[in-house]
């Protein structure tokens, strides 16, 4: 005869109900316990960073729909990076692995050197269909990095990576133009640009992450088939960008290198001095930072035997320089009471000083430094240069100027990594060498403002002009 379950006494506790019998709750567990905890962290999460995206009126003005975009961008540029440090260094042997970064610098450095300043200008111009254009830099990069799965260990690897790196700095210029028509009223450029360069670069480190993880265990093949994924993601996300990206809202051509007398008929406008004095200055940072990425991983491989030790030791790198930037970003934007000048100068002398150190007392925790510390600069410099743009140019030029500039900072960092192949893997030396460079652009930078100090004195702002989150003027 079966047994006959009773109800329990007052008081007392139910049985726990074993797994296949009755209809009651299934037994708790340490593991189904930890499950839940974590799915409701991963929800909260998730609604977290949902808000944070779509607050201050991003979310009606289209700026969350280029913030997503913006996001998956960076995060297919990490996996690019991660197949490429696989593919050209670490899967190389160590005499062939500065022959195949300078291979690779050449082939994609030299022609974008020629192509940037016609992509910049040609791009800005654009005011029809940038959403699309953005929504087609995608979609070219998934077809590239499906020809860099097929061909990761031969010569067509070298001009799909051309491929994918002018196209990437297309999506940037392009970006950079359209920010000003997803502004939301609420909103200054300084914090929007703030805001996608911080989901930015946390999407990019864990697609990085994941990226190394894809490719250490199922291969290089798959890795470059989960990028082709995101840039399509990317793709689907660009086309549907509010329409009035699209529209045209009588936008003209501004001149950001140069504060002289430009020829009637030009169809060029100038911009003021504060802007060409900060992105000469975000230039030099701009430059260290393309230095220290090429020259920091062939010291990496100079300095370490063991592959394990050197692993871990560009990683302190990457997380230095990863940390500074996310930093530097931060602090900039919540910087309401300081002058945006002062601080762009700031950047560029910390910077130089921090990188004369590193030459002096060279050691490789110092390198280290030098890279959070040159990040964090870089930063402080980008959102400085952004609320300038904002501060001195008029609506018109403003989507021109941020284009512009944005494409002769990418230039900028070209040399620097030149420089940084050009040079043997030599701590002192290398650091010697970027400390003068960055030293003499600081000290001409600092001559101009002071030959030229009657445009750099402070400027009466009018009531109305717009407020940028690190001050208004040069004092």
């Amino acid at each position: 005869m079966p047994p006959v379950d009773h109800p329990p006494a007052e008081g007392e506790s139910p049985a726990p109900t074993l797994p296949g019998r009755g209809t009651g709750p299934a037994k708790l567990t340490v593991t189904r316990v930890a499950a839940a905890r974590s799915k409701e962290l991963t929800t909260a999460a998730a609604r977290r960073v949902r808000a944070a995206s779509r607050a201050d009126g991003a979310g009606e003005s289209g700026l969350t729909q280029l913030l997503w975009v913006n996001a998956l961008h960076m995060a297919g540029d990490a996996m690019i990076a991660v197949s490429l440090a696989g593919t050209l260094f670490f899967a190389a042997t160590t005499d062939a692995q500065r022959g195949n970064v300078a291979l690779y610098l050449l082939v994609t450095m030299a022609p974008f050197a020629v192509l940037a300043p016609v992509i910049g200008p040609l791009l800005d111009r654009l005011q029809r269909g940038r959403r699309w254009a953005m929504a087609g830099s995608h979609v070219g990069r998934a077809v590239l990095a499906l020809v860099m799965m097929r061909h990761f260990d031969d010569l067509w690897l070298y001009p799909a990576a051309l491929g994918v790196l002018v196209l990437s700095k297309a999506h940037n210029v392009l970006r950079a133009a359209v920010v000003p028509r997803v502004l939301p009223g609420a909103m200054s450029l300084t914090s929007a640009n703030a805001r996608l360069s911080v989901f930015g670069l946390v999407t990019a480190g864990v697609a990085g992450a994941i990226a190394a993880g894809v490719a250490s265990v199922l291969g290089f093949d798959w890795e470059l088939g989960a990028t082709a994924a995101v840039f399509g993601a990317a793709a689907v996300l660009a086309v549907r960008l509010p329409p009035h990206v699209d529209v045209p809202t009588g936008e003209l051509t501004a001149d950001v290198l140069t504060t002289a007398e430009i020829p009637v008929g030009s169809g060029r406008r100038r911009v003021g001095p504060h802007v060409v004095l900060a992105l000469r200055a975000n230039a030099a940072l701009r430059g260290l930072g393309g230095f220290l990425t090429i020259f920091s991983a062939f010291l990496v491989q100079a300095t370490f035997d063991d592959g394990w030790s050197a692993t871990l030791a560009l990683g302190a790198i990457a997380a230095a320089a990863g940390l500074g930037s996310f930093t530097g970003t931060a602090i900039g934007s919540r910087m309401h009471t300081a002058a945006p000048d002062r601080l762009v100068l700031i950047a560029a002398g910390s910077a130089a000083a921090i990188t004369v150190l590193a030459a002096v007392f060279y050691s490789f925790p110092m390198a280290v430094v030098v890279a959070g510390v040159a990040a964090v600069t870089n930063a402080l410099g980008k959102v400085s240069l952004d609320a300038i743009i904002q501060r001195e140019v008029p609506e018109t030029l403003r989507a021109s100027a941020f284009a512009r500039s944005e494409t002769w900072l990418q230039m900028s960092w070209v040399v620097g990594g030149a420089l940084g192949i050009a040079l043997p893997p030599t701590g002192w030396l290398g650091f010697t060498v970027a400390a003068a460079l960055l030293g003499l652009a600081v000290a001409l930078i600092v001559w101009s403002l002071y030959r030229g100090s009657r445009p750099f004195r402070r400027a009466e702002v009018s009531p109305d002009a717009p407020t940028t989150p690190v001050g208004r003027s040069w004092s």
